[in-house]
């Protein structure tokens, strides 16, 4: 399944002060020349901050690790647990399209 960015995306992101302090501990977790590791944590902090994973929350993440951005891009889209345009909050559902969870029957 193709996933692309929405088509309307805001000018910018930043994390919140407490979410930023959050990530600079995130990032400590791991050892030095590895900090790109911490990128699934950060992006879902990103998304759990603004509902969903804007393409300036993922240019964020990617400088504040020091690593390419198509590399979040491509963390960012290949994961379905990313959601990538504005989704409801009441009533979610979301269903795994992975062939793992295909061929164990979900």
């Amino acid at each position: 399944m193709l996933r692309r960015l929405h088509p309307v995306q805001p000018a910018s992101f930043e994390f919140t002060p407490a979410n930023l302090a959050w990530a600079e501990g995130q990032v400590t977790k791991y050892p030095e020349g590895r900090q790109a590791s911490a990128i699934i944590p950060l992006l879902f902090r990103a998304q759990e901050q603004e509902g969903w994973l804007t393409r300036s929350a993922i240019e964020y993440v990617a400088d504040f690790l020091k690593m390419p951005r198509i590399r979040a891009l491509e963390v960012a889209t290949f994961y379905f647990m990313f959601q990538l345009q504005p989704v409801g909050s009441v009533a979610h559902i979301q269903i795994c399209g992975t062939t793992t969870c295909m061929i164990c029957g979900a």
